[in-house]
């Protein structure tokens, strides 16, 4: 029996299997609204057998996107506009999960195929806010400190979003606090130089994301998962670190967090980052056995055999899978195949599911 292809049940929602489609950002969005792209998109993953598909980094406000055409939902238009996609995504068989995100001093940039660098107003473009005033690198502007009110809103935004998530059909949320965004901006000593207690010592530094995680479990049902995604280690000395993280993960699993997606860096340009397959698989089973929550496992994943190992020997509870995910939107569906694993195809897809000699 293949342990990738045996359900998992959290909370009230049962996942037909442990392979996942990992939040990744399309740059093709209008005003933040989801677009034909994304239903063709995202639906396909779901046919193509994932367990789960995830919304990219959807911003809970207009300045906290990353580029001017990033998806958001932060209005009932926008929950509006996604519930053709939960929809579909649901009648597939799959999950629909959404991730709400802040993008801090990293917003206010271009996609990646228009350099994605910086923007100015002339160019789309706005002032990021962060923590502290620090720009993310040489050539990126300085964001402004946020202030009492500004926290205020943001995590406002953050349970409005997770109330619009809700209404347009999600069944699983999933809070970003990694890749250098606004709440890992708060969690890393590297960009937290605050001085009011949501800054300086370990404590003080985890208040607002767990403040912001508070608020958003008190809004989504308590039938449904919630997800925090962490950058399990800056890859820098003085960074966060992955005892931070079991640390941060036995705080967040006592507010009703779910599920950890241990992901990894992005914090800093020029961290040196040991990138192949599974270099982050340590972090999801160091998170769960030592902070006793379920972890999903990100990163260079790209085979079956792989990914059935990473949960069958409890590194993770679920892979996900990013780019192997874009070149093949059924390989949860050839995985199966390849695991000996039974899998239900789409009945208009059915007729292929046997390859015979003669083809």
């Amino acid at each position: 029996m293949s342990k990738l292809f045996e359900p998992l049940v959290l909370r009230d929602v049962t996942f037909r299997n442990r392979a996942f489609v990992s939040p990744m950002c399309q740059y093709s969005s209008n005003e933040g609204l989801p677009a034909d792209w994304h239903l063709v998109h995202l639906g396909s993953r779901a046919i193509g057998g994932f367990g789960m598909v995830m919304v990219e980094a959807s911003a809970v406000s207009p300045e906290g996107r990353i580029s001017p055409d990033d998806s958001g939902i932060w209005s009932a238009r926008h929950a509006e506009a996604f519930k053709p996609i939960t929809r579909f995504i649901s009648e597939q068989g799959a999950v629909p999960g959404i991730q709400i995100a802040h993008a801090g001093r990293k917003a206010s940039t271009a996609a990646p195929w228009l350099g994605g660098g910086p923007l100015g107003e002339a160019s789309r473009g706005w002032q990021p806010m962060a923590p502290s005033a620090f720009a993310f690198d040489n050539g990126y502007p300085e964001p402004l400190a946020m202030t009492e009110a500004q926290l205020k809103s943001v995590k406002e935004a953050f349970v409005q979003s997770a109330q619009f998530s809700l209404d347009a059909g999600f069944q699983v949320l999933e809070i970003h606090m990694a890749h250098g965004y606004l709440l890992h901006e708060f969690l890393s000593p590297l960009s937290n130089h605050r001085a009011d207690g949501y800054g300086g010592g370990f404590e003080q530094r985890l208040r607002y994301p767990l403040d912001v995680t508070r608020a958003v479990r008190a809004v989504w049902p308590e039938n449904l998962p919630l997800f925090v995604r962490i950058s399990a280690t800056d890859w820098v000395d003085g960074g966060w670190s992955g005892e931070d993280s079991v640390q941060l993960a036995r705080r967040l699993k006592t507010l009703g967090v779910d599920l950890i997606d241990c992901s990894t860096g992005g914090l800093v340009p020029h961290a040196r980052i040991p990138a192949g397959p599974g270099f982050q698989v340590p972090f999801s089973a160091k998170v769960r056995r030592e902070a006793g929550v379920a972890t999903g496992a990100v990163g260079f994943i790209t085979e079956a055999e792989h990914a059935e190992a990473i949960v069958a020997t409890g590194e993770a509870d679920v892979v996900f899978l990013a780019r192997e995910a874009l070149r093949d939107p059924y390989w949860a569906l050839h995985a199966a195949h390849r695991l000996g694993a039974e899998m239900v195809w789409p009945k208009q897809y059915d007729r292929a599911r046997i390859k015979h000699s003669w083809h």
